[in-house]
């Protein structure tokens, strides 16, 4: 068992070393106070919403790609509404300039509908593929049926809201077994869209340009 005397030179000798190294173990201390201090001192990230944004002006009719869009992080109240939560594979019914956001009305489907409640938004297939190459959304038709065999046309609807042009090999809106022409999307007047879409299948549609 070792004597007082012992314990008081062991005492000596360990306060002795501790005393010699002061300094490093000041500057030890310091160290992890000032990264206590900074850890507490810096604020969580504010919380985002992942928005779905164009890399690049994206016109309409275009299916989006993979890489046509990123996404953005929105302060929380700042996201538009009816975000696109994947627009990647379906058809823009209207441009998308770069940095936008892609909601569900600049996309061809339910949304696009519900942004124009006095209308009938339905799919028609133009016979003439030549002529849906001159129409652009946004513009303004008249649709008129003709008869082949008779060579008379009859008005159908006026003032036709063209809604989207899906390009052509869209596989998500072409058949490759489809008749001939290609399909538009259009908003037609409630009480026209019965004659229009029976047209479509017995007739053959004429577009003119409306005034």
């Amino acid at each position: 068992m070792a004597s007082l005397d012992d314990v008081r030179r062991r005492w000596r000798t360990l306060r002795r070393r501790v005393l010699s190294r002061r300094r490093p173990l000041a500057a030890l201390c310091a160290a992890v106070a000032v990264l206590v201090g900074l850890r507490l001192g810096v604020a969580p990230p504010p919380p985002s919403v992942p928005v779905p944004v164009a890399v690049r002006d994206l016109p309409a009719g275009s299916v989006v790609a993979r890489d046509d869009v990123t996404t953005a992080a929105f302060a929380p109240g700042t996201a538009p509404a009816a975000v696109a939560e994947d627009p990647v594979g379906r058809v823009l019914a209207a441009p998308v300039g770069a940095g936008e956001p892609v909601t569900d009305v600049r996309l061809v489907g339910a949304r696009l509908a519900a942004a124009h409640p006095d209308l009938t938004v339905m799919p028609v297939r133009l016979p003439d593929a030549g002529v849906v190459d001159l129409l652009r959304p946004g513009d303004r038709i008249d649709l008129l049926a003709a008869d082949p065999g008779s060579g008379g046309a009859t008005p159908l609807a006026q003032d036709v809201l063209v809604l989207a042009v899906p390009p052509v090999g869209s596989s998500s809106v072409e058949d490759p077994a489809a008749p001939p022409g290609r399909l538009v999307v259009l908003g037609l007047g409630p009480t026209a869209a019965p004659d229009v879409g029976a047209a479509a299948v017995t007739q053959f549609l004429v577009v003119a340009f409306a005034r």
